[in-house]
């Protein structure tokens, strides 16, 4: 992606804005995507109205202020305003200055990288909407090898699958940045060049990353016409530092991160923490101090991202508060006598681990139980069994899918996400069945469930499991779905309790069918199966009431599988 259009914003100038807010729909050269905020404020002016075409990633189109009263300040701002008044005010300073020094200095920077030929730099792209960073498994093209579009450049693990990366231009490979089994390369990161003639491949021999850190991806260089001079607004947006408490929103395509930001100083000890309310709410119920943190905000400020960066990686000293009680996985206590082994965490564990804790941390769970009972099911099933004579089986968790779509269309309210300021509910019903690969926890889904009959949801479940144990499911069959399914019945757990998994509003866990004794009529008691179910619950989105509903519904479902028929 170089340039895109902003399709629509969604939020409006004055509205507050959190992490993970949509902020706008922006079409790319592939799709159009969801562009989530990363900072806490409000949105103090739209530089960029909605309809807006070819705007080049790194041009500014919004503003972002601390507090909502400075909203006011920037209702008549255009680009360039601040820098044309402050510059009659007063001497430029040494932050103002490091542009032209840096203009001075890049002749000499830039020599090695003028005696290359037209080239683009590849770069680690995003594969899946929570990639951050990624590892290289393996290269499936090698130095000097031709490249089409669609070929696969090389395996990428990412936090949910191994990907192939394909190739978007034509050329030749000159050079391979990031080695076979490279690891946790961020995204954006340098990875490789490509090249438009073969006699250019020799020219990159000695091409290292920083020849390619911070330089844009040129195809328009030597041949080509010079590119024309930067806008005024452009101009001067990259040569003057925003407002103190002002953070600039720049186009950018849908990777989280710049390929080589520059170190920050960092805190000392004893030093003022500037660190946004809600990152500060983190820290402390987490309880870990932010002292020495190195914040990722405007002027270093910290900012949720950081702290739960800062939580997962078990990093952070014990707030002063606990400073007796060793901070919990802080890697500080000493090791038990007998030796132990440390488990590597490949990508996936190590997304799905931060995934849970944000979830914990941030979405208030609530949880619902009943018993259902199974005889009539398991009649039902096994008559439809004998029907397929042999060429399919149906199992439990067939119809446990499937009653859990029709309930989500039954009570629709739970079929939903929070945004944030709204509730979306979702008109498909994509049901994620949670299945344990040697990977990690894979969640693929089964699209439109409700509409499906038992015998594909059951062919969907299998191959999709298959898949997901062989690491070899595709995007689209892991991205996505409204609700989950986690069932531990086959591991003769009774009950439990799962952790939802954003941004959806609920999961269901499903323990093992067990017998019991039960009062059939007056005086008349029965051994039947029973099975039970818990419902984890977004409060935020499912209201106790609306959570019970759709508890009855599902229980209905099982204990009347005809009513799946109808």
């Amino acid at each position: 992606m170089l340039t895109g259009n902003i399709a629509a914003w969604k939020k409006n100038e004055g509205d507050s804005v959190a992490p993970g807010d949509i902020l706008a729909e922006v079409e790319t050269d592939k799709a159009t995507i969801e562009w989530e905020a990363q900072e806490e404020g409000f949105l103090a002016k739209i530089l960029k109205a909605a309809g807006s075409k070819d705007i080049p990633v790194g041009e500014p189109v919004a503003l972002l202020v601390e507090e909502q009263e400075d909203v006011s300040k920037f209702k008549d701002y255009t680009p360039g305003q601040e820098s044309s008044s402050s510059s009659s005010r007063k001497p430029a300073t040494a932050a103002e200055e490091q542009p032209a020094k840096q203009e001075e200095a890049a002749p000499a920077a830039s020599t090695s990288s003028a005696t290359y030929p037209n080239h683009e730099v590849l770069k680690m792209p995003a594969l899946s909407p929570t990639m951050s960073q990624g590892n290289i498994v393996s290269w499936q093209k090698k130095v000097g090898d031709t490249v089409s579009p669609g070929d696969v450049l090389c395996e990428v693990e990412t936090d949910k699958a191994t990907i192939a990366w394909e190739a978007q231009e034509e050329g030749y490979l000159a050079t391979i940045l990031l080695p076979d089994g490279s690891k946790d390369v961020a995204v954006g990161t340098p990875a490789a060049v490509i090249v438009e003639e073969k006699d250019q491949v020799s020219a990159f021999k000695n091409y290292k990353p920083e020849d390619a850190a911070g330089k844009p991806a040129p195809k328009q260089a030597a041949s080509a016409p010079p590119p024309p001079p930067p806008s005024r607004s452009q101009a001067e947006a990259e040569a003057k530092p925003p407002k103190e408490g002002v953070a600039v929103l720049e186009a950018q395509p849908p990777t989280p991160g710049p390929a080589a930001a520059k170190p920050l100083p960092t805190p000392k000890p004893g030093d003022r923490i500037i660190a946004s309310p809600y990152a500060k709410k983190l820290a402390a119920d987490a309880g870990v101090s932010l002292e020495g943190v190195q914040g990722s905000g405007p002027n270093s400020r910290i900012v949720a991202a950081d702290v739960e960066q800062l939580i997962a990686s078990g990093g952070g000293k014990p707030a002063p508060a606990d400073a007796a009680v060793p901070a919990a996985g802080s890697g500080k206590a000493a090791a038990p006598e007998g030796g132990y082994t440390d488990v590597q965490l490949n990508q996936i564990k190590r997304v799905t681990a931060q995934r849970l804790l944000d979830s914990k941390l941030t979405i208030p769970h609530y949880y619902l139980t009943t018993e259902c009972e199974l005889d009539r099911l398991l009649e039902a099933r096994e008559a439809l069994n004998v029907s397929l004579a042999g060429t399919a089986k149906l199992s439990v968790n067939d119809f446990i899918v499937k009653a859990a779509a029709l309930s989500c269309k039954k009570v629709p309210a739970v079929n939903a996400s929070w945004m944030g300021d709204f509730i979306r509910q979702y008109h498909n019903i994509d049901i994620n069945v949670a299945v344990a690969s040697p990977a990690g926890l894979m969640v693929p889904f089964v699209p439109g469930a409700d509409r499906k009959g038992l015998l594909a949801i059951s062919e969907e479940v299998k191959a999709l499991a298959g898949k997901a144990k062989q690491g070899k499911l595709q995007p689209h069959e892991f991205m996505g779905g409204t609700f989950t399914i986690s069932n531990l019945g086959m591991y003769g757990i009774k009950q439990f309790a799962a952790i939802v998994n954003p941004p959806q509003a609920a999961i269901l866990a499903v323990g093992a069918a067990l017998p019991k004794v039960l009062e059939v009529e007056e005086g008349e008691f029965a051994e039947v199966q029973v099975m039970n179910v818990t419902l984890s619950c977004d409060h935020r989105v499912v209201d106790g009431a609306v959570g019970a509903e759709w508890m009855k519904a599902f229980k209905q479902y099982i204990e009347n599988p005809l009513l799946m028929m109808v």
